[in-house]
């Protein structure tokens, strides 16, 4: 059981039994649809989390930077897609990658293609990334010109090969229930087998890549895509419970935060928890209300249920205001410590570094700081 004195400092809390459900309920829905599972690690960054996805069956993964490849190529991962348009200044860094596993990359430009064949020593996959209405990163969905014209260059290379078409539908983000995401998943779904059909004259086999968090949790099937890359279906957070994707009882992390202030007159605790550990990141309350997280009660060895009228609403970068109701604040002391949900887990893994599991264990990230 974790001991509360190890809350000194702002720590990131892990209720390790509830992310192996939901890892479990993700594995056994991709096996019963038949796609392959890749997983992106961005959420949890850590090898130790990662065997709990190899000892479920998970061979092959997806990152977002090739330094993250490196940490899990360093952990005995051999087939990882790196899900960032490449970054041809690191071409040495992929050279090496490429040399000692099976290497996927992400691209939008024939120029980028070129490029990789003319500077690698080894074969590598290569996916061509479709914008179907997100906006970040990849070709327009309908600029088919566009995409055949890559597709058969990265044909001809001598050192590429033409894994399929890759997707991120991020913008199911933006979903307020249910049957948006449904029905953002079911559009991206037709464009993207639609661009599949329009390549069938390639003679090769065109695999399509989807998997935000969203879609992979509401959808039971996924109609005829080949792979799945969920990442923050293991951890959820405010972002997901807002959108619909998943339950309460299904986020597994917190931060355990000091209070070092409170005004009662302001209903507000001073929390030793800023933008350097939940990010700027943030849920939109009634529409006009930033919340960068939430109170959750203490209950057991860990915490209970997320307390609706409490919010995060304010950080600066070591500073968090929370605002709570009078009776939460006369049962809180300085000095106390207290559970917040955050706004978006991906980012706070990231920014803490380390978790404390309730059973009191230690878990490193590739970020480590405090961790042996």
């Amino acid at each position: 059981m974790t001991n509360e004195h190890e809350i000194q400092i702002p720590t990131l809390v892990l209720n390790k039994n509830i992310a192996i459900q939901n890892l479990e309920r993700m594995v056994k829905k991709t096996g019963d649809n038949g796609i392959a599972f890749r997983p992106h690690f961005k959420t949890h960054q850590s090898a130790e989390i990662g065997e709990w996805y190899r000892n479920l069956g998970v061979d092959k993964i997806t990152v977002s930077s090739i330094r993250m490849a490196l940490y899990f190529a360093e952990h005995g991962w051999s087939d990882i897609t790196i899900a960032f348009p490449v970054n041809l200044r690191e071409i040495d860094s992929i050279t090496n990658l490429a040399a000692k596993i099976k290497l996927n990359l992400l691209v939008d430009s024939p120029e980028t293609v070129q490029s990789l064949d003319e500077n690698l020593d080894d074969r590598v996959g290569v996916w061509i990334e479709i914008d179907t209405g997100d906006h970040r990163s990849g070709i327009d969905w309908e600029d088919r010109e566009m995409i055949k014209r890559i597709a058969k260059v990265i044909l001809e290379g001598d050192n590429t090969d033409l894994r399929g078409l890759l997707t991120h539908s991020g913008f199911t983000y933006d979903c307020t229930t249910k049957e948006e995401i449904i029905a953002v998943y079911n559009s991206t779904e037709e464009k993207m087998n639609g661009i599949r059909d329009s390549l069938s004259d390639l003679g090769i086999e065109i695999l399509i890549s989807v998997g935000d968090t969203p879609s992979c949790s509401v959808l039971d099937q996924f109609g005829k895509v080949d792979e799945l890359r969920p990442g923050n279906f293991i951890f959820y957070d405010l972002m997901q419970l807002q959108i619909g994707s998943c339950k309460e009882e299904d986020i597994p992390l917190a931060i355990a935060c000091p209070v070092v202030s409170k005004y009662e007159l302001r209903q507000e605790l001073i929390l030793y928890c800023g933008a350097i550990h939940v990010s700027k990141d943030y849920i939109e309350i009634n529409g006009t209300t930033k919340c960068y997280g939430k109170l959750a009660s203490k209950s057991g060895p860990g915490w209970g249920k997320i307390i609706d009228d409490s919010n995060l609403y304010s950080i600066s970068q070591e500073h968090g205001v929370l605002k709570v109701d009078r009776d939460l604040i006369q049962s809180t002391s300085i000095g106390d410590f207290v559970y917040i949900i955050p706004a978006h887990s991906c980012l706070t893994v990231n920014l803490m570094a380390d978790y404390l599991t309730l059973d009191g264990e230690w878990i490193g990230t590739m970020n480590s700081v405090v961790t042996p």
